[in-house]
């Protein structure tokens, strides 16, 4: 007999997600990818959204992402998932399709497709995983990487003369009249785990009601990437990333369009 076995419902506090697979996750320690995927199983499940939720998933750190989450799924080539997904959505209305980017597949090579979709209104969810690199393909700079962070591809750290600004994808995005709630979350802690839940919550609400695109950016960590250990990513997350991406609603058409300043 298992422990499981041995508890009764009443006294269950807490259990996995009946929406996560089995699979052990590949992600490096301190990653934020497996807590936004937790989150999301969390929503889909207590939405009771299961069987009518599509997932387009990326190229990137999260591709296998169709591995964790017991939905249908759609792979897309590197940074068309908002393509993809407007196809899907458009085919199959009655469903719950969003797409999860990092920001190399959705701010670089991605960015005419976003910017489009977003422009469309496509009734979709967009998850924006930012963590400033290019955290799979070997730690280069990113359109989000900070000036003078240091990165595969910048060394001695980005050079705005030559590399350009961080690119502020997620309040070009807010400007849009199609996106009905665009707002900029993390994970890394509890308190923080439970804001970005109520957000992606609320978001997903809007998708379902046919408000348009609804964006939430997820600013994270990479400890491989940054060559630091998970506790040393948090802390240059918080004082160095949540400075020039601070955290907060950027616009909901709900309460009245607002946009913010950052």
């Amino acid at each position: 007999m298992e422990l499981k076995d041995l508890i009764k419902p009443e006294n269950l506090i807490y259990d996995k997600s009946r929406i996560l697979e089995d699979d052990i996750m590949h992600y490096c320690p301190g990653c934020s990818h497996g807590v936004v995927h937790k989150i999301l199983a969390e929503l889909i499940d207590e939405l009771g959204i299961q069987e009518k939720t599509i997932g387009i998933a990326p190229v990137g750190c999260a591709v296998f992402m169709y591995k964790y989450l017991d939905i249908d799924w759609q792979e897309a080539a590197h940074g068309r998932a908002p393509a993809v997904a407007t196809g899907v959505a458009r085919l199959k209305p009655d469903s719950f399709v969003f797409t999860y980017q990092g920001d190399g597949d959705l701010a670089s090579i991605g960015a005419a497709e976003i910017i489009h979709a977003c422009n469309r209104g496509e009734n979709i969810l967009v998850i924006f995983i930012n963590n400033g690199i290019y955290g799979m393909t070997g730690g280069q700079m990113a359109p989000t990487s900070l000036e003078g962070m240091v990165t595969s591809t910048t060394p001695t750290g980005r050079d705005v003369e030559r590399n350009g600004y961080p690119l502020k994808i997620t309040n070009l995005i807010a400007q849009l009249p199609g996106t009905s709630y665009v707002t900029r979350q993390a994970v890394h802690t509890a308190g923080a785990v439970r804001k970005c839940k109520k957000t992606l919550k609320k978001a997903i609400q809007n998708v379902l009601d046919k408000k348009g695109t609804s964006f939430v950016e997820v600013v994270s960590t990479c400890s491989s990437g940054w060559k630091m250990t998970p506790v040393a990513s948090n802390k240059w997350m918080e004082e160095n990333m949540f400075p020039y991406y601070p955290l907060g609603d950027l616009k909901d058409s709900v309460k009245g369009e607002h946009i913010s300043e950052n």
